[in-house]
């Protein structure tokens, strides 16, 4: 008589599944060890750091501010209460220390943050500590956030000895632009994740951040640009970022708080979801 057998072969169906690198972020404070490592890293370094990445902003703002600005005048800016003539050295300010925001943290979040992740492996090294890689791009989405508002600080000190803005809600503005630094990090972040080698980065800072730079409303009002072309400006985050910065040093409050700070967070949570995805698929996670 035949006696049944049940065959112990493994099949594809028992295989175990690998967890989708779309799925939601699995955040714990474990991040925090991972940004202090970070931090004390950079107290080497700090005021080389400082010094770079104030230089260039300064810069931009004595050769446009105070040149072009003899030659320009005021500039007349639409906000809450109607159009206000402002000095142009106001308005550059006000924009390019949106655009210094964007810079510090991108510059953290793409050469940095890849020389950690890809050459010199120390991402591989933390995570044989008990830290997820979830935990650690928030941390390094924080630190390069926090790079910015360090940049973006010791650029607000300046202003204010130059007598450029004394307004008080300049107090609101910080908080804002540590958003910003948030907000670009992670965009950067998606890029970290993509490349190869930091030859990559050019792309993102040629097609990305340079074009951006001159449609969001940094250097001359975005009413100048063809109607299209402003359209498309609307919806830039750097361009919600300067509507929400340059009436607080205007000592206004911004026209459209709620639509500019809603790109700002839509914008933050999308992009910080895919570059954790993409770093997923690339650490096979």
């Amino acid at each position: 008589m035949q006696t049944a057998t049940t065959s112990t072969t493994p099949t594809l169906a028992d295989a175990p599944r690998q967890p989708s690198a779309w799925r939601p972020p699995g955040l714990s404070a474990r991040w925090w060890p991972v940004f202090l490592r970070n931090l004390l890293v950079w107290r080497k370094l700090a005021i080389p750091s400082l010094v770079g990445n104030i230089a260039e902003p300064l810069m931009w703002l004595v050769a446009f501010g105070y040149g072009m600005g003899a030659l320009v005048g005021q500039v007349s800016v639409g906000g809450a209460g109607g159009d206000t003539k402002v000095p142009y050295i106001l308005f550059l300010a006000s924009g390019s220390i949106c655009m210094s925001a964007m810079n510090a943290a991108s510059f953290e979040a793409l050469y940095s943050a890849f020389s950690r992740m890809h050459v010199q492996k120390t991402w591989d090294g933390i995570m044989n500590a008990p830290v997820s890689l979830d935990d650690v791009v928030l941390a390094e989405m924080l630190w390069a956030a926090f790079k910015a508002l360090f940049t973006v600080t010791a650029i607000l000190g300046v202003m204010l000895a130059l007598g450029i803005s004394h307004s008080p809600k300049l107090l609101v503005a910080w908080p804002v632009l540590l958003f910003v630094g948030i907000m670009f990090s992670s965009i950067a972040l998606i890029f970290n994740a993509l490349a190869k080698g930091y030859d990559f980065f050019t792309y993102y800072f040629t097609l990305v951040l340079t074009p951006m730079m001159f449609l969001s409303g940094v250097f001359f009002p975005r009413e100048q640009l063809p109607p299209i072309v402003r359209t498309i400006s609307d919806w830039l985050p750097l361009t919600n970022a300067v509507e929400l910065v340059r009436p607080l040093f205007m000592d206004q409050w911004p026209a459209h708080p709620l639509r500019h700070g809603l790109v700002l967070v839509v914008t933050t949570v999308v992009a910080f979801w895919v570059a954790l995805a993409l770093t997923r698929k690339r650490f096979k996670a």
